[in-house]
C-alpha cells in the first residue's frame, strides 16, 4: 500500500516547491480591494449557510456538544485590513491547527533542519493518527518519513520545544500563539479535561515515539502539552490573523510585531501544502492552491503568500476530519479574488 501510495506524495512534494516560490512571487502583488472582499465573502456566506452536510467530532466530548450552528468568516489582508462576517465572538478549540504553530516555534528555536532531521516534513500517507506511518516510517523507510502536522510528528514537535519545565514549556508555546492571534489566548478547560481524559491512543503513539527515539525524554510531558495546546479557544479573527502573520512573513500585520523569521515562513508553507488537511490535502490543494490547515474542533485557516490569511469555523467535520462548510467557504472566496498563488497571469 505504501508504495503504491508514493507517486501521490510525490505530486505533494513537487507541489510544495510551487508554494515556497509562490509565497516569493506574490510578494509584492496587491492585496484584494476590501469591497470585493466583502462581496466575496457575503456569497460564499449566504451560499452555504443552510448547507446541513458533516457532523461534530464526537470522540472527544467535548466536542460533540459544541453548537453545530457556529459560522464564522474572517479575512486578514497583509496590510492589516480586517474583514469579517457571521460569528466571530464564538470561540472553538483550536485543536490540530495548533501543530502549524508549534512547527514554528520550534524551527524558531533550532531551524528548519532539526525538523527535518528528527522528524521528517514529507505526507504519510495516511490517516492523521496512524501508528502503522511509525512503524513503516522505522522500520520500512529507515528513516524520518512523517511531519510535524499528524499525530506522531506533532506530538514529538511538542516534545522540542525548549523549557527546563513543563510550565516553562507551555508559557512559551501559549504565548507565541497569542502573538500570532494578536491577543492573549488560553485555553478551554473543559476540552482539555475531556481530551485528556480519551486520549490514550495518542499516548501510546508518544511511548512508540519515544521507543524509536523520536522523542528524547518525558513522553508522558510531551502528549499532555499537546493535549493542552490543542485545548487553546480560538475565534475566527484570531485564527485569519495568525494565517494572515504567516501571509505576511511572519509578522503580525495588525499588531506589527515580528512573531518569527522571515526565512523560516516557507518552511512552515511548505508542510502546510503537503500535509495540512489530513488525507485530504491533495484535494484541498487541487481546488485552492493555498497551504492550509484543519482542526476537529471545525476551524480551517489558510494562506495567500503575500496577500492575506483566511479562516472559517464551522464545526460540522467531514469524513476526513475537515470543516464541510470552511472548505466550501474558503476555495469560493480565495478563488474569487485571486488569492492561488498558482494562478498566474500570462504577460
Amino acid at each position: 500500500m505504501t508504495l503504491q501510495r508514493r507517486p501521490r506524495l510525490a505530486v505533494l512534494t513537487l507541489l510544495t516547491a510551487f508554494v515556497v516560490a509562490g509565497a516569493c512571487t506574490t510578494a509584492l502583488a496587491q492585496v484584494p480591494a476590501k469591497a470585493a472582499v466583502d462581496a466575496a465573502m457575503k456569497a460564499a456566506y449566504d451560499k452555504y449557510k443552510g448547507l446541513q452536510e458533516g457532523k461534530n467530532a464526537d470522540y472527544i466530548p467535548a466536542l460533540a456538544k459544541v453548537n453545530p450552528n457556529i459560522y464564522g468568516i474572517a479575512l486578514v489582508g497583509v496590510d492589516g485590513t480586517v474583514n469579517t462576517l457571521g460569528d466571530i465572538k464564538s470561540e472553538v478549540s483550536i485543536q490540530s491547527i495548533s501543530k502549524v504553530f508549534t512547527l514554528a516555534k520550534v524551527i524558531e528555536e533550532q531551524g528548519p533542519e532539526a525538523i527535518a532531521k528528527t522528524i521528517g516534513v514529507d505526507a504519510t500517507g495516511m490517516r492523521f493518527n496512524s501508528i502503522i506511518a511509525v512503524e513503516m516510517a522505522q522500520k520500512a523507510l529507515g528513516g524520518p518519513e512523517m511531519n510535524s502536522l499528524v499525530n506522531p510528528g506533532a506530538i514529538a514537535t511538542t516534545s522540542m520545544v525548549r523549557g527546563a519545565t513543563r510550565e516553562e514549556v507551555w508559557k512559551s508555546i501559549l504565548s507565541f500563539y497569542s502573538d500570532f492571534a494578536g491577543r492573549p489566548l488560553s485555553v478551554n478547560q473543559e476540552v482539555f479535561k475531556s481530551e485528556a481524559d480519551t486520549n490514550q491512543r495518542n499516548q501510546a503513539i508518544g511511548m512508540l515515539m519515544y521507543a524509536y527515539g523520536y522523542i528524547k525524554a518525558n513522553p508522558q510531558q510531551a502528549t499532555d502539552v499537546y493535549t493542552e495546546q490543542c485545548s487553546v479557544s480560538v475565534n475566527a479573527k484570531d485564527l485569519a490573523t495568525m494565517a494572515a502573520t504567516l501571509a505576511n512573513g511572519g509578522k503580525n500585520p495588525v499588531t506589527g510585531k515580528q512573531v518569527m523569521k522571515v526565512e523560516n515562513v516557507p518552511r512552515v508553507l511548505a508542510v502546510m501544502a503537503t500535509a495540512g488537511l489530513y488525507d485530504d490535502t491533495g484535494k484541498w490543494l487541487y481546488r485552492t492552491g493555498l497551504p492550509g490547515k484543519s482542526g476537529v474542533g471545525g476551524g480551517i485557516i489558510a494562506v495567500s503568500p503575500g496577500k492575506f490569511g483566511i479562516a472559517v469555523i464551522s464545526p460540522p467535520l467531514d469524513d476526513a476530519g475537515n470543516s464541510v462548510r470552511a472548505q466550501k467557504a474558503i476555495a469560493d472566496i480565495s478563488n474569487a479574488i485571486g488569492g492561488n498563488p498558482y494562478a498566474a497571469k500570462p504577460r
